[in-house]
Formats: structure tokens, C-alpha cells, sequence
């Protein structure tokens, strides 16, 4: 089985990284920074909604991630989830219903406290799957390795905090 410390470290500085940035919006921390736009809090909420799900999805528990058909799943992965690993760049796109959360955790320390407990169910499951395997069926991508799911979500959480104030 392949070593995914390293990403799993990757990703977990992203997390740091966000959680750091939403420190510095606590003045700001549920305005949307313009119309249409996510608040922090709305942000953390998304950022941990993927976290959690990704956490369904390697455990194989249902997941609220579209369920595209078999045969879509190498498009999708080839013009999104590929191009994602190979660029670091998450391209602006749109998120499912389940993902776009319309309010967050009240307060920074409890967006803090959310995300942290999303982030250690990702990385327990994430964890517990690598060791059995290096690839899973994910419903959106179709087969993917777990190594570079975790890059995925951590260049996903790299883009996301791009969109917190005084990020």
C-alpha cells in the first residue's frame, strides 16, 4: 500500500491554513463578502460537509457527492478531478445542493470545532481505506487512488480559502 502521510499532511496544512485565515474574519465571519458569494462560516460549513462526505464515501456509507452513471464518471474525473491533481487549480465551478450550505457554525470558534471534527473523520477513514487499498470507487470520479483523492480535497480547500477576506 502506498504512504499517504505526505498528503495527508498536505492536506491538513491546508485545513491549518483556513482555520488561520478564518481567525482574521471574525469581524466578517457570516457576511457574504458580495452578493451571491459564501460567508465564512457558510465556507468552513462546505469545507466541512466535503470532509465528512469524503469520510462516507471511503467507508462506503451513503454520500450526498452527485452519483453520475458509470460511463460519465472518466469524463468527469478526466475534465475535473485529473486536471485538479495535475494543476493544484480548482476551477470555478458550481457545488450540488447538499454541499452549498445557506449558514454555517455560529461563531469562529465553533467553525474551529467543526471543522476539526470533519477533518479526524476524514483522515481516520482515509486512513483506515489506504491501508486495505490504494484506489476506491468514488460515485462522482469512478476509480481513483486515495493518494490523489486526498490532493484533490486539499487543493478544494486551498481554493475555498482563497475566498475568505483577508485571506
Amino acid at each position: 500500500m502506498k504512504d499517504i502521510s505526505p498528503r495527508l499532511q498536505a492536506q491538513r496544512a491546508a485545513v491549518d491554513e483556513l482555520l488561520a485565515a478564518t481567525e482574521k474574519s471574525a469581524s466578517v465571519w457570516s457576511q457574504p463578502s458580495a452578493p451571491g458569494k459564501w460567508s465564512p462560516s457558510q465556507v468552513v460549513e462546505h469545507i466541512a460537509r466535503t470532509l465528512e462526505e469524503s469520510a462516507n464515501a471511503f467507508s462506503g456509507k451513503p454520500s450526498k457527492f452527485p452519483n453520475f452513471p458509470v460511463p460519465l464518471r472518466p469524463v468527469i474525473r478526466g475534465l475535473l478531478f485529473n486536471r485538479v491533481v495535475r494543476t493544484g487549480k480548482f476551477p470555478k465551478s458550481k457545488t450540488n445542493k447538499p454541499m452549498n450550505p445557506l449558514a454555517g457554525p455560529a461563531t469562529v470558534r465553533d467553525g474551529r470545532a467543526r471543522l476539526e471534527q470533519a477533518c479526524a473523520a476524514f483522515d481516520r477513514e482515509c486512513l483506515a481505506l489506504a491501508a486495505k487499498r490504494d484506489h476506491f470507487t468514488s460515485a462522482t470520479f469512478g476509480e481513483v487512488s486515495v493518494a490523489d483523492y486526498v490532493r484533490f480535497m486539499e487543493v478544494h480547500i486551498r481554493h475555498h480559502r482563497m475566498q475568505i477576506p483577508n485571506a
